[in-house]
């Protein structure tokens, strides 16, 4: 890992009536527009589903991460994110975001050793610990037959 602080840059551009055109040097660009409960298309992602979709992938990088530091054998991981958007005092934000997380282990795998990684990378992920609002873990851990 490279020594902090890290910069990260986008570039967002659009037109009067165009989505937005995401880009960063070096990776594929995405089309993003308003979620429908905006009044957007909602086919496209949007800031609200990219949130989200930065908290679960942080999730399982973190997870992924910590499982090869501890020499953790697992063999899929399944995260489903859900977050909440509220208006509080006239602001809106999200207020809670809820990982569904199933983690498949082989036979023979100690259960709660493997929740206490689950619980290690929701606590570890930076995407979460950088947002106001809470987030919540609900795990499962299904051991092959």
């Amino acid at each position: 890992m490279q020594k902090f602080p890290h910069h990260y840059a986008v570039t967002a551009t659009t037109s009067r009536d165009a989505n937005v055109d995401l880009g960063s040097d070096g990776l594929p660009r995405i089309d993003s527009a308003p979620p429908a409960e905006f009044g957007g298309p909602g086919d496209r992602w949007s800031p609200e589903t990219l949130l989200v979709a930065a908290v679960a992938d942080c999730f399982v990088l973190t997870f992924k991460a910590i499982a090869r530091a501890s020499k953790f054998d697992w063999n899929a991981l399944t995260c489903a994110a859900k977050g909440t958007l509220d208006r509080i005092d006239n602001v809106t934000r999200f207020t809670e975001i809820t990982l569904h997380v199933v983690l498949d282990v082989p036979p023979g795998t100690d259960e709660q050793k493997a929740m206490r990684f689950l619980e290690k990378s929701e606590h570890a992920c930076l995407i979460t610990n950088s947002l106001k609002s809470s987030s919540h873990l609900d795990a499962t851990v299904r051991i092959a037959n």
